[in-house]
C-alpha cells in the first residue's frame, strides 16, 4: 500500500504527495499529457524535441542543468506517443530548486533561436544513431507503419524523417509549447522526505499564479480494422534474420488489458516461460525470442518477436508456423493455473521492485494521477485475473486475419 494525498490548484495543475521520511532526497516527477499522438503528420518528433528545449533555458532559469546540479540533485526525461515527463532528484534540503526551475520552464521557454538551432542538430544526430545506423534500427518506424494507417501511433516519438525536425520554426514551438505545457495538461508529483504541508506551499508559491491555457486537443482517431494478413520483408545490414508479427489489441483500461499484459509475460519472461522451453531450448530455428505489448493509451498491438539462426526462406517459414503454434496451443487449450500464477507473481515483484526508490513512486502515482486511477488499485487488478481470463485476452488478439508480419533479411553477399 502507498499512501499518498493528492490536491489540485485553481489553474487546473494536479499535485500527489507520498511521504518516506526514511530517506534524505524528494524526487519531484512532472507529467505532462502530450506526446507524439499530438504531433502534425508534418512535423512529426516535435513532442521528442521538446523535451531536448525545456532543457535550453526558461524565462528565468539560462541553465537548467546548472541549477539542478549546483543544489546537488540529477534531473532527466522521457517521451512517449502519449505523455511527456520530466522529473529531478534533490537533497531534501534543495528541493525548492526543482519547483523554482520546473515552474520557469512551464511558464515559459527562452525561445531562444541558437537553443532551437542546437537541440535540432541534437535530435537529428540522434535520429541517425538510432534510427539510420543502427542495426535494426528502423523496426519500430517499419512496425508501425505496417499497423497503423490513420492513427498517429504510425509514427514513433523521434519522428518520421530528420527533414520534419529541421524545419521546425520558432513560430511553431511557441504554437507547441502554449497549446500543450501548460498547468491544465500535467501532474506533479512528489515524493520524499517531505511534508504535504510543504508541497502545497511550494506548489502555490511557484506554480499557482501560472494561467491555465487552451490545451490543443488530438481529435479520437479510429484505426480502420484490420481485416486480413499484412506482410513486409526488407534487406538491411543486419546480423542475422529476424521476424516480427503484430497483433492489433485494446489499449491501457480496456477490459483485457491487464489480461494481454500477463499473457505476453506467460509467452517470454524468464526461464520457465512457453517461449524460452518450446521456442529456444527445443527448437533450433530461434536464437531468441520474445512477446510483449505496446502498452499506449489507445489501442496498440501485442508483438511477438524472434532472432533466427538461418536467414534461408524455410527457417523464415519455420518461425512463424512456431508463432502460430504458440499462440493457437493458447487459443486451444488455454492456460494453467500455475503458470498463470507465476507470470503474476513475477510481475507482483517486478512491480513493487519499482516502487522502492522515491522517483519510481513518483513517476507512478503521477501516472496514475493522470490516468484517473489508484496506484493502490494495480496489483489486485491483476491478482484477480483467472485463466479464463487470460483466454478471452488470446481469442480477442490472435486472430490470424489481423497479423501483420515483419521480416528482416540480411543483405545478400
Amino acid at each position: 500500500m502507498i499512501e499518498y494525498t493528492s490536491f489540485t490548484l485553481p489553474n487546473g495543475l494536479k499535485v500527489v504527495h507520498h511521504a518516506d521520511l526514511t530517506c534524505s532526497t524528494v524526487a519531484v516527477n512532472l507529467l505532462y499529457r502530450v506526446g507524439a499522438r499530438d504531433e502534425d503528420s508534418r512535423r512529426t518528433g516535435m513532442a521528442h524535441l521538446f523535451e531536448h528545449l525545456m532543457f535550453g533555458g526558461s524565462a528565468n532559469v539560462p541553465d537548467f542543468d546548472n541549477a539542478i546540479e549546483i543544489a546537488g540533485g540529477w534531473n532527466n526525461a522521457w517521451t512517449s506517443n502519449d505523455y511527456t515527463n520530466f522529473y529531478e532528484v534533490l537533497p531534501a534540503c534543495n528541493v525548492e530548486t526543482a519547483f523554482w526551475v520546473e515552474s520557469d520552464r512551464m511558464l515559459a521557454l527562452a525561445f531562444s533561436d541558437k537553443a532551437l538551432e542546437v537541440q535540432k542538430n541534437v535530435v537529428c544526430e540522434e535520429f541517425k544513431q538510432t534510427c539510420l545506423n543502427k542495426p535494426y534500427g528502423d523496426f519500430g518506424a517499419l512496425l508501425r507503419e505496417l499497423v497503423f494507417k490513420k492513427h498517429p501511433y504510425r509514427w514513433q516519438t523521434i519522428g518520421l524523417t530528420m527533414e520534419h525536425i529541421k524545419a521546425v520554426t520558432q513560430d511553431e514551438v511557441r504554437s507547441f509549447f502554449y497549446s500543450h505545457y501548460a498547468p491544465n495538461n500535467a501532474v506533479l508529483a512528489v515524493a520524499g522526505n517531505i511534508s504535504i504541508g510543504q508541497v502545497r506551499e511550494l506548489a502555490e508559491k511557484w506554480f499557482g499564479d501560472i494561467p491555465a491555457r487552451e490545451i490543443a486537443r488530438t481529435p479520437g482517431i479510429t484505426e480502420p480494422e484490420i481485416t486480413e494478413p499484412r506482410s513486409l520483408t526488407v534487406r538491411r545490414s543486419v546480423p542475422q534474420a529476424m521476424v516480427a508479427q503484430a497483433f492489433p489489441m485494446e489499449g491501457y483500461g480496456s477490459p483485457l488489458y491487464e489480461a494481454a499484459d500477463i499473457l505476453s509475460d506467460i509467452l517470454s519472461v524468464g526461464k520457465a516461460s512457453r517461449f524460452y522451453r518450446n521456442l529456444i531450448m527445443a527448437d533450433t530455428v530461434f536464437t531468441d525470442a520474445d512477446a510483449s505489448i505496446l502498452g499506449s493509451d489507445d489501442p496498440g498491438y501485442f508483438l511477438l518477436t524472434g532472432r533466427l539462426h538461418s536467414s534461408d526462406s524455410a527457417s523464415v517459414k519455420a518461425a512463424f508456423d512456431a508463432f502460430s503454434s504458440q499462440t493457437a496451443h493458447i487459443l486451444d487449450n488455454g492456460v494453467s493455473a500455475d503458470e498463470l500464477e507465476r507470470a503474476v507473481n513475477k510481475f507482483e515483484s517486478n512491480y513493487l521492485f519499482s516502487n522502492t526508490s522515491c522517483i519510481s513512486k513518483a513517476q507512478n502515482l503521477a501516472m496514475c494521477a493522470m490516468r484517473g486511477e489508484d496506484i493502490n488499485s494495480i496489483l489486485p487488478r491483476y491478482r484477480a485475473l483467472s485463466p479464463e481470463k487470460i483466454s478471452l485476452a488470446a481469442q480477442a488478439i490472435f486472430n490470424p486475419r489481423r497479423a501483420c508480419s515483419l521480416t528482416y533479411l540480411p543483405l545478400e553477399n
